[in-house]
């Protein structure tokens, strides 16, 4: 059997690689597929990435893109999910904020620097018309941080996908003011270069196990109902994000990763706009 180590948030969007290793999918292929939830989020992937603790990652978009820019070992191999990410955007339920205007020159509580609750303050900033040089921020770790900082007074706010927080807002625990999507796909695999360059036909049998999953996931009966009890969520509300939610098997566009890349560039994110294949497994 191949050892293959990927990690990946502890959310709905990752459910179709459960089922498979459920079902054995990958072991029939000769490959073991050790999965390790990452709950910091994607700020902490790319450091996992980079020491290469991990051989893949599901991981968002933005992330990924900034940190190989930045030296990052790794490689896209394809989108994961090709629908944009809705990012609610949150404070303490005790708030007396109603708007999003309103948190102009609060501090934003992110996971940690590199995250996307990181970069999407910053994409949020640029959409409201205010300065995104003036940001200021506080490092959670993780959701539970965000809770804590949060109902303990620090008066920021915090942005995190809209369905995980969603039972935190249902029982009073944040306000959400807004959403603010993603204008890009919002979930790629990445590998590290270290694992690609050996395991071309290991790579090829795991996309291509995913990718029939993927495809057929919304067809599973009851998947609604599935997904609703092993992630806490209502059910009207995964029915909502499943029909939000599209998952892709192609690689991702040089144009698409262009035009990342400009608004990482014009953000000050990233220093220069570099080769698609600095960034594009072929």
């Amino acid at each position: 059997m191949k050892n293959v180590n990927i990690i990946g948030v502890p959310e709905h969007f990752n459910l179709p690689w459960h089922l498979a290793m459920e079902d054995g999918a990958f072991e029939d292929r000769g490959i073991l597929l050790n999965w390790t939830d990452v709950p910091e989020g994607t700020g902490k992937m790319c450091q996992l990435l980079d020491a290469g603790e991990t051989d893949m990652a599901i991981i968002l978009t933005e992330g990924i893109i900034k940190s190989i820019s930045q030296g990052n070992p790794s490689k896209i191999v394809q989108e994961f999910v090709s629908s944009p990410l809705l990012w609610g955007i949150h404070v303490a339920a005790d708030s007396e904020r109603t708007s999003i205007a309103s948190l102009q020159h609060d501090k934003v509580a992110i996971s940690r620097i590199g995250s996307g609750s990181h970069l999407m303050a910053y994409i949020n900033a640029q959409n409201q018309g205010w300065d995104p040089g003036q940001l200021q921020f506080e490092i959670v770790d993780n959701l539970d941080g965000a809770v804590k900082n949060l109902t303990e007074g620090s008066n920021a706010y915090f942005m995190w996908e809209h369905f995980t927080t969603k039972p935190l807002v249902d029982n009073g625990t944040f306000k959400r003011l807004g959403d603010c999507p993603t204008p890009w796909p919002c979930f790629v695999i990445a590998a590290t270069d270290s694992f690609l360059k050996d395991n071309r036909g290991v790579l090829g049998h795991i996309l291509e196990i995913i990718n029939t999953y993927t495809l057929e996931f919304k067809e599973i009966p009851s998947i609604d109902r599935t997904l609703s009890n092993r992630y806490g969520q209502q059910l009207e509300d995964i029915q909502e994000w499943l029909g939000k939610t599209t998952w892709g098997q192609q690689q991702m566009t040089s144009r698409t990763l262009d035009e990342i890349q400009s608004r990482l560039f014009h953000l000050n994110l990233v220093e220069e706009i570099k080769e698609p294949s600095r960034f594009l497994w072929e």
